[in-house]
């Protein structure tokens, strides 16, 4: 990659957004107001505010491998709590998407130095749903329903949070699961029921 072409595409940005609103830049500085967490995978090819069709100040997003929502990871809990308590954001998403190497990395039995402790929370996802998942023949599909898997125990790790408790409680945040699929460029909403998902753990996990 040629990096001064990065610096000429800027310059071609710059120039079309303020052909279409002089102001562009000048409203950009003045702060955001994003209704919308948007928390992805790393993976070069999930474009976090491109695939939604979105622009500058519509999402705040974090982005690590495989899309994890852990609760000692200070950088996504920073993350979270900025977005929901002081930009007050009304939707959170967690977005897998197929094919994510994470994912994949995680299923071999391989020593990965220090990705070994991040990838050891998928693999407990797979320990979670191991019946359904070795049930599925294909490898392919399999690690496909992992992928879901994995978003779906993401954002139950998210509404574990007390500051994604509270502003559901007071202010009606949602949390959403989602799946970008590399293949065809569409956006899925699992519509994970999560009432129903966590109506038997939820009294262990609900803070006051």
């Amino acid at each position: 990659m040629n990096l001064n072409k990065v610096f000429e595409n800027n310059e071609i940005w710059i120039k079309e957004k303020l052909a279409k609103d002089t102001n562009y830049f000048e409203e950009l500085g003045q702060g955001q107001n994003p209704e919308l967490l948007f928390v992805g995978c790393s993976d070069s090819r999930v474009t976090a505010e491109e695939l939604m069709g979105l622009g500058p100040g519509e999402a705040f997003v974090h982005r690590n491998i495989a899309n994890m929502v852990i609760s000692i990871d200070l950088n996504a809990m920073s993350v979270v709590n900025y977005a929901v308590e002081h930009l007050k954001v009304k939707h959170v998403v967690v977005c897998g998407h197929y094919a994510c190497g994470g994912v994949k990395a995680a299923m071999q039995s391989a020593d990965l130095g220090i990705l070994n402790p991040w990838l050891r929370n998928i693999r407990d996802v797979y320990r979670m749903h191991r019946d359904e998942l070795n049930a599925i023949e294909d490898q392919e599909n399999r690690y496909d329903r992992l992928v879901e898997l994995n978003v779906q125990e993401q954002c139950v790790n998210l509404i574990k949070t007390a500051v994604v408790q509270k502003a559901a409680r007071q202010r009606g945040l949602v949390v959403h699961g989602w799946v970008f699929d590399v293949h065809t460029g569409k956006l899925i909403d699992l519509k994970i029921d999560f009432e129903k998902y966590l109506k038997d753990i939820m009294e262990i996990y609900h803070l006051d």
